[in-house]
C-alpha cells in the first residue's frame, strides 16, 4: 500500500482545524467508555467527600432522566452551541446547510435525516454544535439532534450531549419536545423561539453498517416509527439528505455475508450500537488513520410534509405518509446530487 503523505508546511488555521476535528471525532467514539472509567477511578481512588459527591450525582442523574428524560429546554447556553472552536470543526470539511423551503415556526418538526454515515457528522454540526447557520435560515426554531437513550444514562457523557443540543430519541423524550406549545406567549417560549425541530437519523446503527464512500444506502422501508410519532404529535416531517456524509470515512469491508458483519449484527442486536471499524486519514498522511477525510458535507433540508394529528395512527395513513417521505427523499437526491456529489452520474439512492 502506497502512503500519501500530507505536506509539512500547512497553514496554522488548517492545523487547528485538524486538532479540533481529532478531539471531536475521538470524543464521539470514546466518550461513553472514558466517562465510565473516569467516574469509576474517582470513586475508587477519590476522597470520602469526592465519593459522596459522585454517589449524589449518580442518584440525581438517574432520577432526573426518569423524570425529564435529561431534556434541556431551549437552546441552552449559546456559547456551547456556537463558538470559534466549533466553527473550526465545521470548516475542516467544510459542512454546509441548504434551505429549500420555509419552515414556519408555528409547529414542531421531525427532520427525517439520511444517511447516517459513520457518525452523522453533518447533522451534529448543523443542528448541535454550531447552530448559527441554522438560526439564520430557520429563525425561531430550536434545533435538536436525537441520539440513543442509553447515552443519557452515562455519567459525564449526558452532560456534554445536553450542552451540545442532543436529546434522547426515546418515545417519551420525543413526545416531550414535539408537543411543546407554539404560542409565543407560552412560558416555555420566553427565549423568543416557538418551535422545536428534532433531527432523527432514521437508519440508525443498521444504516451505519452500510456506510461506504459513494454509496447512499438508506435503511427506511421498514422504519415507520418516526411517522407514527409525527402523527401522534401533529409534527410535520421534513426529509433531509447530507450529501458527502458517507465520503468522510470508509470502513473495513463488511459485506452482509461476512464474518465481520455477523459479529457487528450480533453486537448491535444487544447494545443498539454498531461496532464499526472506520478507516480515515492520519495527522500526517491521507491514506489511513482515524481522522475523517477533509471532504465537504452539504445538508439539504427539504419541504415539510404535514400530517393529521391522531393519538391512534391509522396503519393505512402511516403507509401513505411513509411513501411520501420516500418519494420526497428520492426527488431531493435526484435534484441536488449533480451539484453536491462529484462524478454523480453512476451514484444512485438505494432505499432498503
Amino acid at each position: 500500500m502506497k502512503i500519501e503523505w500530507a505536506p509539512l508546511q500547512v497553514p496554522l488555521q488548517r492545523r487547528l482545524q485538524i486538532m479540533v476535528t481529532a478531539f471531536f471525532t475521538w470524543s464521539f467514539f470514546l466518550l461513553p467508555i472514558i466517562s465510565v472509567i473516569i467516574v469509576a477511578l474517582l470513586f475508587i481512588y477519590g476522597s470520602l467527600f469526592l465519593r459522596a459527591l459522585i454517589v449524589l450525582y449518580l442518584i440525581y442523574s438517574y432520577f432526573d432522566h426518569k423524570r425529564t428524560y435529561s431534556a434541556m429546554d431551549g437552546n441552552g447556553w449559546m456559547i456551547n452551541r456556537t463558538n470559534s472552536i466549533y466553527r473550526n470543526y465545521r470548516n475542516y470539511f467544510p459542512v454546509e446547510l441548504v434551505k429549500t423551503a420555509d419552515l414556519p415556526a408555528n409547529r414542531n418538526y421531525i427532520l427525517a435525516s439520511f444517511p447516517h454515515g459513520i457518525l452523522g457528522t453533518g447533522i451534529c454540526i448543523n443542528m448541535g454544535l454550531d447552530i448559527t447557520k441554522w438560526l439564520e435560515l430557520f429563525p425561531k426554531i430550536r434545533p435538536k439532534v436525537g441520539t440513543l437513550d442509553q447515552h443519557f444514562q452515562t455519567p459525564i457523557l449526558r452532560e456534554l450531549l445536553r450542552w451540545w443540543g442532543l436529546v434522547s430519541v426515546s418515545k417519551e423524550s420525543l413526545v416531550y419536545f414535539l408537543t411543546k406549545s407554539n404560542d409565543p406567549e407560552h412560558k416555555d417560549n420566553r427565549d423568543g423561539f416557538t418551535s422545536n425541530a428534532v433531527a432523527i437519523l432514521v437508519g440508525g446503527a443498521q444504516e451505519a453498517l452500510d456506510s461506504h464512500p459513494g454509496r447512499y444506502i438508506l435503511t427506511l422501508k421498514n422504519r415507520k416509527g418516526f411517522v407514527k410519532m409525527a402523527i401522534r404529535t401533529g409534527s410535520s416531517i421534513v426529509p433531509s439528505i447530507s450529501f458527502g456524509e458517507v465520503d468522510i470515512f470508509n470502513q473495513v469491508a463488511n459485506p452482509p455475508d461476512s464474518i465481520l458483519r455477523k459479529i457487528q449484527d450480533f453486537v448491535k442486536k444487544f447494545t443498539g450500537i454498531s461496532p464499526l471499524i472506520p478507516v480515515g486519514r492520519g495527522f500526517f498522511n491521507y491514506t489511513f488513520g482515524f481522522l475523517p477525510h477533509r471532504r465537504p458535507i452539504v445538508q439539504v433540508v427539504g419541504s415539510p410534509i404535514d400530517v393529521l394529528k391522531s393519538s391512534q395512527p391509522d396503519p393505512a395513513y402511516v403507509e401513505e405518509i411513509h411513501a411520501k417521505v420516500m418519494t420526497e427523499l428520492e426527488q431531493l437526491f435526484d435534484k441536488y446530487k449533480e451539484k453536491y456529489i462529484p462524478d454523480s452520474k453512476n451514484i444512485k439512492l438505494i432505499i432498503q
